[in-house]
């Protein structure tokens, strides 16, 4: 029934909603996304409770008859603030090879751009490189959405320059912090850069786009 249905789909009875806008769609989301990266169900539904008006927001695909076709994660980069992360993009499996992908991208790229009123946006993928270079996304260094980050300069071209200092986010002890006669200890030393390149290392190929 879904298949025969998508046959006939037009594209104007499609849209992308923030999921935490439509919590009914919660569970049949937490599906779609295990069907793909299996993991608790417990731990899947803490993680798209998570989304929110800023970031992390999750972008559902859905069409007037409450169907869910899609999903797709934002995520801040701490070094980046004019840049989020995109990931868990996917695709109902029965859905797949009909050009919805590229219209959820299309719709994300748009409330990026319009609504976060962001510049870029970055991903990481492995094997769908193509699909992505036909969204316009070009290959960068790896990017972090952990604490502190590689930071790059891009040109106006879309390719990466010079590598920037990175600002380290810093951790607070509380059990410290209550006690006024203790010392705080010295911070640790700045990594060099080469060795967080080192640790973001990976089989993933990362891309990114300028919102223009």
């Amino acid at each position: 029934m879904e298949a025969q249905f998508l046959s006939k789909m037009d594209f104007e009875h499609l849209e992308v909603v923030l999921l935490h806008k439509y919590p009914q769609y919660l569970k049949s989301c937490c599906e779609l996304i295990n069907n793909e990266w299996p993991r608790s169900e417990t731990a899947r539904i803490m993680s798209l409770q998570a989304s929110c008006d800023e970031l992390p927001t999750s972008l559902i695909l859905v069409n007037k008859e409450k169907h869910l076709f899609g999903h797709c994660k934002l995520t801040a980069i701490p070094s980046m603030p004019k840049s989020c992360f995109v990931e868990t993009v996917v695709i109902s499996r029965s859905m797949r090879g009909k050009k919805l992908g590229t219209f959820l991208m299309r719709k994300v790229e748009d409330y990026c751009k319009n609504v976060l009123k962001l510049e870029m946006i970055h991903l990481s993928t492995k094997g769908q490189e193509d699909f992505y270079t036909k969204l316009g996304y070009v290959v960068c260094p790896p990017v972090s959405i952990y604490g502190s980050s590689i930071s790059y300069s891009y040109n106006s071209k879309g390719k990466c320059g010079t590598l920037t200092t990175p600002v380290p986010i810093q951790n607070i002890d509380n059990s410290a912090a209550l006690n006024d006669n203790s010392a705080a200890p010295p911070p640790p030393p700045m990594p060099k850069p080469q060795s967080i390149i080192n640790t973001l290392k990976s089989n993933r190929t990362y891309m990114f786009k300028y919102l223009i």
